[in-house]
């Protein structure tokens, strides 16, 4: 999409920027959209890295370790031996 617009599409987008903010406003417009860039990746590292962590944490709820099911699968005798 980006591919058709070509140089010249960029060139009029910007004067078009330049007249609709003027020249001291459009600083101030880049560093507020990379801000909200920046602040959306954050946002989505999180949400993946707690997907991620409690994916892991029930993988650990479902399968117990193996020393837990060979306690649970055979009671210990406790008798002396005679």
């Amino acid at each position: 999409m980006l591919s058709s617009i070509g140089p010249t599409g960029f060139i009029l987008l910007a004067v078009i920027a330049l007249l609709l903010f003027g020249p001291n406003k459009l600083p101030e417009l880049g560093r507020a959209v990379g801000r909200t860039f920046r602040e959306f990746k954050e946002g989505a590292r999180e949400i993946i890295s707690d997907d991620d962590s409690s994916s892991r944490k029930e993988q650990e709820k479902a399968k117990p370790l193996a020393s837990e099911t060979a306690s649970t699968d055979k009671p210990e005798d406790k008798r002396l031996p005679e």
